[in-house]
């Protein structure tokens, strides 16, 4: 593992560890036990970056992360979010998005309750989860944060953003008028932009970046195909099957990269490469996948030509045509033919 600064005071791990693939039924179902192992294990690995928020499992994601790593708490950086109403659940379905609630009061009792379920004296880096531009304005706001930093229950202050990919307008303004530490948005190699505007932004400003989604929703850990089934409850199975589709015929333009270092690597090793990104987020799912995206950072960084090639492919789309007639959801197209293949069977 190899380290950088995400902000004075504050070393990370390249890779870090974000709870949520493991607390919220997006990516699988884990039990208490089986999450808190999967931390430590990350710490064992040299991962030393912790990311959650105070609206994953409704707060069992801190709860999970402040148990699994409260020996070792003065060894980790801990980050984790606020912004969200946590008690607006009615006429919300699914993955919906949550109201916003940032009113000052609301604000202070959030960090406190962050604080109580993480099991911890100060919050490392706290990030206002998916602002808007209404949030990034509000000076009230952004002085009480100053002020919890100074008073030390804060070291760090950043914006995560999403939920969905896009937001450069107000990581831009956020970056550009507030003192922030840190930017968490999404970028990989299948979905550059706008990542790679606020990347710049990152860079004119000093500011930090935290990438998640490294592997666009796992497309680049090299191990989806077309026929590929997702199970009930995963968040893809929402996704139209062009996405799938297009994304598969996509990896196989980079495979070129699998020299020395595994496709999931080289998704990192290709962030990284990039002197404004302190961190990464890949979804760690077992055991075997943490044991291969900690092992990136030591795995041989991409070349100047591999980059170059990258780079050139893009622009090109991967020299794959959009498939603009394949909309049906994932889940939807799964589902009918499991229902054909028992009515044949039935016959």
């Amino acid at each position: 593992m190899r380290y950088r600064e995400l902000a004075p005071g504050l070393t990370v791990s390249e890779v870090g560890f974000g709870n949520w693939t493991v607390t919220t039924g997006w990516w699988g179902d884990y039990t208490r036990r089986e999450a808190i192992d999967l931390h430590q294990a990350a710490f064992d690995a040299g991962i030393t970056f912790f990311d959650t928020s105070n609206a994953y499992a409704e707060g069992g994601a801190e709860e999970v992360l402040g148990e699994a790593l409260g020996p070792v708490r003065d060894q980790v950086v801990i980050a984790t979010k606020f912004g969200y109403d946590l008690d607006a659940t009615e006429g919300r379905r699914g993955h919906q998005e949550r109201p916003h609630r940032t009113d000052l009061d609301s604000v202070r009792a959030d960090l406190e309750a962050s604080l109580r379920r993480l099991g911890t004296d100060r919050i490392d880096l706290y990030q206002l989860h998916n602002p808007r531009f209404a949030h990034l304005t509000d000076d009230a706001l952004w002085e009480l944060l100053d002020e919890r930093r100074r008073a030390g229950d804060i070291r760090a202050i950043g914006i995560a953003l999403g939920p969905k990919i896009g937001w450069r307008e107000e990581g831009l303004h956020g970056m550009r008028t507030r003192d922030l530490q840190a930017l968490q948005l999404i970028h990989n190699l299948l979905e550059q932009d706008p990542g790679r505007d606020l990347l710049a932004g990152a860079r004119e400003t000093g500011t930090r970046a935290i990438v998640r989604v490294p592997h666009s929703s796992g497309l680049l850990e090299g191990n989806l195909t077309e026929d590929t089934v997702f199970p009930a409850g995963d968040h893809r199975r929402h996704r139209p099957r062009s996405w799938l589709l297009e994304g598969v015929a996509k990896v196989r333009r980079l495979r070129f990269l699998e020299q020395g270092r595994t496709l999931g690597q080289a998704a990192l090793q290709w962030l990284l490469a990039d002197e404004a990104v302190a961190t990464t987020l890949p979804n760690v799912y077992d055991r075997d996948q943490l044991q291969e995206l900690a092992a990136a950072p030591d795995c041989p960084p991409l070349s100047d030509e591999e980059l170059a090639a990258v780079a050139d492919l893009y622009e090109r789309n991967f020299d794959v045509t959009p498939l603009a007639d394949q909309q049906t959801k994932i889940g939807d197209a799964q589902d009918a033919q499991q229902t054909r293949g028992e009515a044949q069977t039935s016959r």
